[in-house]
C-alpha cells in the first residue's frame, strides 16, 4: 500500500475486532491527514493544539475536546496546528449489527444512509466526550477483556445519539454528489497515475469540469491547488520509498514523477521542511 490512498484500503484490526486506533503526534509519519475515504466509520478526538477538517464540502477547526464522527464513504481530510494532537478510531459499524438482533435495525438503517448522524457530536451532548474519551482510553490500553468495554462504549455511544436525535433522515442532493464523485475521481488517478506526467487538463478533463471552475471547487474541497495537490502527493509516495526501500534518491525522484532530481528535492523541502537525504536519517527510516 502507498504511504498514502485516498481510497483507504488498510485493513482496520481483525476480521473478528474490525477497530483500528491510532494516536497521532507531530513525529508521526501520517501527522497530517490527507484528504481520502473509506467504507469504515471513524471517530476523530482533539486533545491539544487545532485541527482543520474537511467533511465533504464543509471546513472546520475543531479545538481541543471535540471530537468528530465520519460516516463511511465520506470524503475528508485534515491538518493539525500548533503541534496538535489528535486520536483516530476506525472501525466496521457492522460490528454493531453482528448477532445483536435488538440493534439490527437502527444499525442497517445508518449503513444504508436512511439516516446520517450528526457528525460534529460535541456540539450537541455534553455526555458524548466521556465517552469517546473512556473509549479511546480503552483502545490504547489493551487490557485485558478491553475487546468487551470497546463494544460496550460504541453502543453507549450509540445509544446516547439515538435517545437524544442526534441524527436526521437522508435527503439525497444529486449535484453535490455528483461533484463529490468527481473529486474522488480525480483523487484516485491521482492515486494510480502519480508516477507519470499529469497536467491541470488532465484533471479537470477527469473531473468534467473547465479548468478555472475546477481548480477553484477543488481548493475549496481541498484548500490546495490540483498540482499543488498532486505535488504533494508526489513527496508522501517519496517518504514511503525513502523508509521502506534502499534505493538512490534520484531512483525515487524518477518512480515518483519528478525527472529533475534538484527539483524533486527542492520540492520534498518545501512540504516537508528538510531534505530527502535527513528524511532517511529519521527516527522513522
Amino acid at each position: 500500500m502507498k504511504y498514502i490512498d485516498y481510497k483507504e484500503r488498510k485493513e482496520q484490526g481483525t476480521f473478528n475486532f474490525p477497530i483500528g486506533f491510532y494516536h497521532l503526534t507531530h513525529h508521526a509519519p501520517r501527522y497530517h491527514m490527507h484528504h481520502h475515504w473509506h467504507t469504515h466509520y471513524e471517530i476523530i478526538r482533539i486533545i491539544s493544539g487545532t485541527f482543520h477538517l474537511t467533511l465533504g464540502n464543509e471546513t472546520r477547526i475543531l479545538n481541543p475536546g471535540e471530537c468528530v464522527l465520519i460516516t463511511g464513504g465520506t470524503l475528508h481530510g485534515g491538518i493539525p496546528h500548533d503541534n496538535g494532537t489528535y486520536e483516530c478510531i476506525v472501525f466496521d459499524f457492522q460490528l454493531l449489527e453482528k448477532e445483536n438482533h435488538a440493534c439490527a435495525k437502527t444499525v442497517h438503517d445508518i449503513m444504508t444512509q436512511k439516516i446520517t448522524i450528526f457528525p460534529f457530536l460535541t456540539d450537541y451532548n455534553e455526555n458524548i466526550l466521556p465517552v469517546i474519551r473512556k473509549l479511546c482510553h480503552t483502545l490504547a490500553e489493551k487490557k485485558p477483556g478491553y475487546e468487551f468495554a470497546t463494544q460496550g462504549y460504541l453502543y453507549l455511544l450509540m445509544s446516547i445519539i439515538i435517545e437524544n436525535h442526534l441524527y436526521k433522515e437522508c435527503v439525497y442532493d444529486s449535484a453535490a454528489a455528483s461533484r463529490i464523485t468527481s473529486i474522488k475521481n480525480v483523487l484516485s488517478y491521482i492515486s494510480d497515475n502519480y508516477a507519470n506526467p499529469i497536467s491541470l487538463d488532465d484533471l479537470s478533463k477527469i473531473a468534467g469540469m473547465n479548468p478555472k471552475y475546477f481548480c477553484r471547487y477543488f481548493k475549496g474541497m481541498t484548500e490546495r491547488t490540483p498540482i499543488d495537490y498532486l505535488n504533494y502527493y508526489r513527496i508522501e509516495c517519496a517518504c514511503e520509498l525513502l523508509s521502506t526501500k534502499d534505493i538512490s534518491i534520484k531512483e525515487v525522484a524518477i518512480s515518483c514523477g519528478f525527472n529533475d532530481e534538484s527539483y524533486f528535492i527542492k520540492t520534498f523541502h518545501k512540504y516537508k521542511g528538510i531534505t530527502p537525504k535527513q528524511f532517511t536519517k529519521t527516527e522513522f527510516k
